[in-house]
């Protein structure tokens, strides 16, 4: 129900599912202290179990452990066991895409930045998007604010909200469910939302999704299962499968045809210069600092 990185989750679990034939269980966890024994709940009765999200990693390691004759997945970190099969995706790859949109796009010059949990991931996609947006705009200035959750769409309306009183007309939420309230603040004050995952254009009902950082979380649970359903499942930190713009595992959609033509020609220029080496982004701070914007 976050309309973005778990539910993206869920539709490649549901393709599998309709495709392949085989049965899909859902089991949700409310904290984290659920992970390990839903993990364990799940291993006693099914063959395969996908964790979804870099917060599991501890509990997969228990798992994997506790339960080595079962297969697992999980997404967005790297488990090295032999019966885990692990996803990650370059999200700052697909972050400068959206970064440079906002930079052509703000009319402000500021622009914010919305994470949910301050972990390696999530700032994978602020070192992206601040990449793409100096890249496009050197003279923009972007505002970064963390939410410190994932489930809170009220927290993430109120940072957006700040964010926008500080002359912000683009934000881009990198939050989970808390950007749900970044795009009700989007159609509340009139300034440009930009979604994460999912295309999350149908969230804003005054059409105030510029754009949205496609992350294909789908994919990565659909290849898993697939492998698994096809007995080419393989384990292990050396096989961890990477998704990024060549893989077409990130990329931005236009839901809501808020992106011109001509600026959809700029972003493709700057993929173009990322998947054949020109661009190489930043995936950290510490690599954002040393940058040279293209």
């Amino acid at each position: 129900g976050d309309k973005s990185f778990n539910d993206s989750a869920w539709a490649g679990i549901d393709k599998a599912a309709k495709e392949l034939g085989v049965e899909a269980k859902l089991l949700q966890s409310t904290k984290q202290d659920d992970y390990t024994p839903n993990l364990g709940s799940m291993a006693q009765s099914v063959d395969l179990t996908m964790a979804v999200g870099f917060l599991f990693e501890d509990a997969m390691n228990t798992s994997a452990d506790q339960y080595g004759d079962k297969k697992f997945g999980v997404i967005d970190t790297v488990v090295d066991k032999p019966n885990v099969m692990s996803v990650t995706f370059k999200e700052h790859e697909g972050s400068f895409l959206v970064g440079v949109i906002a930079g052509l796009t703000t009319k402000t010059n500021v622009i914010g930045f919305v994470g949910g949990m301050d972990f390696p991931v999530i700032r994978r996609f602020e070192a992206g998007f601040l990449a793409g947006v100096k890249s496009a705009n050197p003279k923009a200035k972007v505002i970064v604010n963390y939410t410190g959750a994932f489930d809170n769409p009220d927290k993430g309306k109120e940072v957006a909200l700040t964010q926008h009183q500080q002359k912000a007309d683009v934000i881009f939420h990198a939050s989970g469910a808390c950007g749900i309230g970044v795009i009700q603040a989007a159609d509340e004050k009139d300034f440009w939302a930009i979604g994460v995952d999912m295309d999350q254009s149908a969230e804003s009902k005054k059409n105030k999704v510029l754009a949205s950082m496609i992350k294909r979380v789908d994919t990565a649970t659909y290849t898993v299962i697939k492998a698994y359903a096809d007995d080419k499942f393989n384990g292990g930190a050396a096989n961890a499968i990477e998704l990024g713009l060549k893989e077409e595992g990130v990329g931005y959609s236009d839901g809501g045809k808020n992106v011109s033509s001509e600026l959809a020609a700029v972003v493709d220029k700057y993929r173009a210069a990322i998947n054949d080496g020109t661009i190489v982004v930043p995936g950290t701070r510490e690599e954002l600092e040393t940058f040279k914007p293209v």
